[in-house]
């Protein structure tokens, strides 16, 4: 009798492991598979461009490729906490050969929240946005981070909670299958009242391609003195792929001059290439008219900056 009930508890414990591994694997192939898809990181290969009205409107980023003589292959845009990914927008650009841009920017978020993963249900919605896409994507978290004007920059957000926070939305998106990014980490040119880049640095892991915005305000101002201390404190980081990730050239600076000398010192510092920030602001010497479609002067220089340009297509 007794070999009779150890037999049966045999049994059933064997068939109750079975079922076990059968939900198992149910709720493993009922995963929707990763998408991967990447980015070359061949030198001088990238044009973006941020225009406003894109998203949701393409119009004047073809404006901007006319005015150029070229169409970009990277179009940016900033996108507020809480927006969903601009999936119907992202497919027109690739269905024009550009890649999509997105600056994810924690705007009214807390950053420490984002790290203990309490918006989740946002980025796993988001990451699976971008793997139905199915493309490649560049997206950047909290650009310029290292500067003190946004609420989560240098000042306002400890750079360990910083770094904390990027890892985590990193390691969601891959968890959710969205291996279509190419993780870029923004820093501000190094300036007056910036604090150390290294202290935001979130390790290799964790970044695809490093960005840095810089302008050029002034007829001082060269790629030198707007970029080259950056790029070496970068250098110094990682071996990582460097875009100008927001530039322009203002008004104030002499555009016709500065702008031959930005793509001559984008090929001599070997970057990637540069996202024109094409847009208009009118504040002082920060937040000039960034434009370049009313120079016929400074076109013709942008028009044969770009001429060097071997751009890849995805």
């Amino acid at each position: 009798m007794r070999s009779r009930l150890v037999t049966l508890l045999a049994v059933m414990i064997a068939a109750t492991a079975l079922t076990l591994t059968a939900v198992r694997l149910v709720g493993h192939s009922s995963q929707p598979a990763a998408v991967h898809a990447s980015l070359s990181p061949r030198l001088a290969a990238y044009l973006g461009v941020y225009e406003d009205g894109s998203p949701p409107d393409y119009r004047p980023v073809s404006q901007f490729a006319q005015t150029v003589s070229r169409r970009p292959n990277l179009v940016g845009y900033f996108s507020g906490w809480a927006q969903p990914f601009a999936l119907a927008f992202a497919q027109r650009l690739r269905d024009r050969g550009i890649t999509p841009f997105v600056q994810i920017d924690p705007t009214y978020a807390s950053v420490p929240a984002i790290a203990a993963g309490e918006y989740d249900d946002y980025l796993r919605s988001y990451a699976d946005s971008v793997r139905a896409f199915g493309h490649a994507v560049v997206i950047g978290f909290g650009h310029e981070m290292n500067a003190p004007w946004y609420s989560w920059g240098y000042g306002h957000v400890p750079p360990a909670t910083f770094v904390a926070a990027w890892r985590h939305i990193v390691t969601l998106f891959r968890e959710a299958g969205a291996d279509n990014v190419t993780w870029l980490w923004t820093i501000n040119q190094d300036r007056a009242g910036t604090g150390p880049i290294a202290s935001w640095w979130p390790g290799a892991k964790y970044v695809t391609w490093v960005g840095i915005d810089g302008y050029y305000f002034r007829p001082s101002d060269t790629f030198a003195t707007v970029f080259g201390s950056t790029i070496r404190e970068v250098r110094a980081l990682t071996g990582k792929p460097v875009l100008l990730s927001e530039t322009a050239v203002g008004p104030a600076a002499g555009q016709f001059t500065k702008i031959s000398n930005l793509f001559a010192g984008m090929r001599q510092y070997r970057t990637l290439g540069l996202v024109w920030f094409d847009k208009v602001q009118h504040d002082g010497i920060y937040h000039q008219d960034w434009r370049i479609e009313n120079d016929p002067q400074a076109t013709a220089a942008f028009r044969l900056g770009i001429s060097e340009l071997a751009l890849v297509r995805p």
